[in-house]
């Protein structure tokens, strides 16, 4: 995501560096690059060359303190408006309302269905909400079938009526289902078509009157560029929605409709989908974005989703066994588990600053850990809790039914030793006593 513009804007900064001050000439020759960047990235031309002429605007108003350098002004300038262009900060989705009704729009395969269900799953987790799911998508094939599976999956109930081809009708009878079961939120997967028509946009429209929402989302693919913007346009002056959501935001996608949008149509973009997993959708955090679109990493984002899976009582209990010594493969195994948890191995090293240009051509596999995992439970519990048992005899046995070497198998049993040693030094002695040890190897 992004990395192409990222790479075109850094390249564009290098412009202003060596010189001593910002004058009229160095930031035009900065920003027509970096205007070339944005247009390049799918950028609508209209907000391109709004957003430019802002940032020189500034540019030129701004007195360089001998202390900051042109280009480290330019990046704080221009960091400050993309945060600006995408919203300036995140927007918060209503769900106040007994129920509180959600209704979901977009075009087909732009991902609504799976959406519907990942939004059910964060409310339900995080904001405690009781959630219903309606398959109001009448017309595609599975479509149903799609959403109670994925219902099934997250703990959620799925309102359906297989022979209602209304889904209007199916819209008002969910709302009175929900009300008699005590549902406190009710989400409303639609139909969509490839393209915009009359149809479609007459039937969501009689939904929304006959329901009246309290929040309308539209749900669009961020790989289809301007198209998303022209789209999201078009529904919006039919249906006023509240808000976008940006679906498949992992994949090759140039950013374009990001960064367009919200200009376009005034709505801000509130979340977006981050994977295939019905946890990777993210609450859209302009300032964030725009901190990684400029390579600085999103160590805020990284840290949430750290304490998303953090177990206060499981950290004391490990403090403990640390201290003791008694850290044993079977935490190990728990700790990767947990770190798997948080999302797309690659997705989380490019939030660590610096990281993400680094690793750009790499290819991460969410399965590295498959290995490792594979070695731990090939272990017996006695072998798990005793690390120190494990003798030549016992780990050829490990290696054959875990399908590896040996070596793997020694590489890793050293690797864990390696770091029960550093965990126990940062517990009992401190940084100061792990430095002196370092430093007396």
């Amino acid at each position: 995501m992004f990395e192409n513009l990222s790479e075109r804007l850094e390249r564009s900064f290098k412009i202003l560096k060596g010189e001593g001050r910002i004058t009229e000439i160095n930031v035009a020759e900065t920003l027509k690059d970096v205007r070339r960047a944005l247009l390049d990235a799918d950028v609508n031309y209209k907000t391109a060359k709004e957003f430019t002429e802002t940032v020189k605007q500034k540019a030129l108003g701004q007195n360089v303190l001998t202390a900051i350098k042109p280009e480290q002004l330019m990046v704080k300038i221009v960091h400050d408006e993309l945060a600006t262009l995408m919203g300036g900060t995140a927007v918060d989705i209503n769900i106040k309302g007994s129920p509180a009704i959600i209704l979901i729009s977009g075009l087909q395969g732009s991902g609504k269905t799976t959406f519907s269900a990942k939004l059910a799953n964060m409310l339900k987790s995080k904001r405690g909400k009781n959630p219903l799911l309606v398959a109001g998508d009448v017309y595609r094939p599975a479509a149903i079938e799609q959403l109670k599976v994925l219902g099934e999956q997250i703990g959620v109930s799925v309102y359906a009526e297989e022979a209602n081809k209304n889904p209007i009708k199916i819209a008002q009878n969910a709302v009175q289902y929900a009300k008699q079961r005590g549902k406190d939120l009710i989400i409303i997967d639609t139909a969509g078509r490839l393209a915009i028509d009359e149809q479609m946009m007459n039937e969501i429209e009689s939904i929304k009157n006959a329901v009246n929402p309290q929040e309308i989302l539209f749900v669009v693919d961020a790989m289809t560029g301007q198209d998303a913007v022209n789209t999201a346009k078009e529904f919006n002056e039919r249906l006023d929605f509240d808000g976008v959501v940006l679906t498949k935001l992992d994949g090759d996608t140039r950013g374009g409709a990001a960064l367009s949008i919200r200009s376009v149509v005034n709505k801000p973009i509130k979340f977006v989908g981050t994977g295939e997993k019905l946890d990777a959708i993210d609450v859209f955090h302009p300032e964030r974005m725009a901190d990684r679109i400029l390579g600085m990493g999103d160590i805020v984002s990284l840290v949430e989703k750290a304490q998303e899976q953090y177990d206060e009582e499981e950290a004391r209990r490990l403090q403990k066994k640390i201290a003791k010594n008694q850290f044993d493969f079977n935490d190990f195994l728990s700790q990767i588990r947990q770190i798997k948890k948080m999302g797309n191995l690659k997705d989380l090293a490019s939030m660590i600053p610096g990281v993400g240009k680094q690793i750009k051509d790499l290819d991460i596999d969410d399965d590295a850990f498959k290995g490792v995992e594979a070695i731990i439970l090939s272990m017996t519990p006695d072998e798990r809790s005793r690390p120190e048992i494990l003798n030549g005899s016992r780990r050829a046995r490990i290696a054959k039914g875990s399908g590896t070497s040996i070596q793997e198998v020694n590489k890793l049993i050293k690797q864990f030793d390696e770091t029960r040693k550093m965990m126990r030094l940062m517990t009992t002695g401190g940084p100061r006593k792990m430095m002196r040890n370092v430093r007396r190897r």
